[in-house]
């Protein structure tokens, strides 16, 4: 009797432990179980943590609330205004109803990834190719959009984020924007070059006016540009010669030449009482002999060793 206790007690220890083990559910934290009784979906939710089930009745299913990542294959697609393009993208979602995961879907990750790549080639065939480069916040923002519609009441999952990752041009279509690239800041380049060229002029205007107006700042600024050029350390330094200066000696020069008389036309009377005119007391007119007059005189004073009479 007593080893047919021990026996019975055994059995029923055994029996336990495996109910036990049958009943048991481990949800971990990033998990959520949906349990099905028959077939069945019971509306109750288990939370993380230990869960004990109905064994044989039920049967429990974990799904993973954490936020998935699925990179979307590179796509061809013609843009709107007929540029051949490959986009591929990348799609960040998570199950936000783990009944309709199970229930409504079959292999939800297979699923978004084709709604993905239909909305790629959609959105991006509604957009130029100027849109797609310059505007990428709001592609991806309408990529968003379009997943999310189809997926988050019917399927239970959210869209979190849709980004573009990748745009391949042609070669051709690379060339030509790099030209127009090149083109577009050589413009601006002479736009600014100009511009500083008028700001300039105008700076050095004025600063000539205010330096006419200051004779001296002539001076300071010659100075100015001789220590500019000795700081240098050259052998050769030019100096340029002062405008002030030479006007100095102009104005002196003319005012000796007004207080200077010649001493041959002091106490001499105007024209035609003994003196000279203006012009001849300027430029005293001495008599020019050719070269026969010459002769003659020279001749007439060996003859009689008298200068010709005159």
């Amino acid at each position: 009797m007593a080893a047919a206790a021990v026996i019975a007690l055994i059995i029923v220890v055994a029996l336990v432990v495996l109910v036990a083990s049958l009943s048991v559910r481990l949800v971990q934290q990033y998990q959520r179980g949906v349990v099905f009784r028959f077939g069945r979906v019971l509306e109750r939710i288990r939370q993380p943590g230990f869960q004990l089930i109905v064994p044989i009745a039920d049967r429990m299913v974990r799904v993973s609330m954490q936020t998935t990542v699925i990179g979307v294959p590179a796509q061809g697609v013609i843009t709107r205004d007929n540029v051949t393009l490959t986009v591929d993208a990348v799609v960040y979602y998570r199950v936000v109803d783990p009944v309709k995961v199970l229930v409504n879907v079959r292999d939800y990750p297979s699923a978004v990834l084709q709604v993905a790549q239909t909305a790629l080639r959609s959105v991006i065939g509604k957009a130029d190719l100027d849109t797609l480069l310059r505007d990428r916040d709001r592609i991806n923002a309408e990529l968003k959009a379009v997943i999310d519609a189809p997926t988050e009441k019917p399927w239970g999952l959210l869209i979190e984020r849709v980004e573009v990752k990748d745009v391949s041009l042609p070669e051709g279509m690379k060339r030509s924007m790099s030209r127009q690239a090149e083109a577009e800041r050589e413009r601006r380049a002479r736009v600014i070059a100009a511009d500083g060229e008028f700001q300039a002029s105008r700076r050095l205007a004025d600063a000539s006016r205010a330096m006419a107006n200051t004779p001296g700042a002539y001076q300071l600024r010659l100075l100015q540009t001789v220590v500019d050029v000795a700081a240098e350390k050259n052998s050769t330094l030019v100096m340029p010669f002062p405008v002030e200066l030479l006007r100095f000696f102009d104005r002196l020069a003319g005012g000796d030449v007004d207080q200077v008389r010649p001493a041959g036309q002091a106490g001499r009377g105007p024209a035609g009482q003994g003196g000279r005119g203006p012009a001849e007391q300027a430029t005293p007119v001495e008599p020019v002999l050719g070269p026969v007059t010459e002769n003659v005189a020279a001749a007439a004073a060996d003859g009689d060793g008298r200068p010709p009479a005159q």
